[in-house]
C-alpha cells in the first residue's frame, strides 16, 4: 500500500476517536457559520461514497473518469441524505465506507494513469488519493481547533 493510501486509511483512527466525544461537541459548529463535526464527517462520508461508487470502479489505464460533481450541490445532497442520522451513526457510516474505499483503491496498480473530466492531468492512484488526504487533513484540523477551545 502506498504512503498516501496509508494516510487516507489512518483518517479512520481520528474519526473513530470522535465517538468518545459528547453529542454536544459533535453538534457544535466548528466555527461561526460553519458545519458541526457531525456535518464535517457526513461531508467526508458522502465524498467517499461518490468515489467508491462513481469513480473507483472505472479507474483503468488511459480512462477518463467523470468530472467531480458540483461541490456545493454534492455537499448539500450528502447532508440531506443523513439529516436523520445521529453523529455516531454517521461516524460508523464513514468508517464502513472508508474501509471499503481503501480496499478498492488498494487494488489499483501503481502504474495506471487516468484523467478526470475534461482535465489533461494524468493521475496515478497516489496523486488521486493525495487530493483526499489533503481534504481530510483540512477538515481534521478544523475539528482539532474546536477541541482546543
Amino acid at each position: 500500500m502506498n504512503k498516501q493510501l496509508i494516510q487516507f486509511q489512518q483518517t479512520m483512527d481520528e474519526v473513530k476517536g470522535l465517538k468518545e466525544k459528547s453529542t454536544e461537541f459533535l453538534l457544535q459548529p466548528i466555527a461561526k457559520d460553519k458545519w458541526s463535526t457531525r456535518e464535517v464527517v457526513a461531508h467526508m462520508y458522502y465524498w467517499d461514497e461518490y468515489i467508491l461508487k462513481q469513480m473507483a470502479p472505472n479507474i483503468a489505464d488511459g480512462e477518463r473518469l467523470l468530472a467531480f460533481p458540483d461541490h456545493d450541490e454534492h455537499n448539500e445532497k450528502g447532508l440531506e441524505l443523513v439529516k436523520d442520522y445521529t453523529a455516531r451513526q454517521i461516524i460508523d457510516l464513514f468508517l464502513e465506507t472508508r474501509e471499503k474505499l481503501v480496499r478498492e483503491l488498494e487494488r489499483v496498480d501503481d502504474h495506471i494513469r487516468f484523467m478526470i473530466g475534461a482535465g489533461k492531468r494524468r493521475f496515478s492512484i497516489e496523486s488521486f488519493v493525495t487530493i483526499f488526504v489533503r481534504h481530510d487533513a483540512h477538515h481534521l484540523k478544523q475539528i482539532q481547533e474546536l477541541e482546543k477551545k
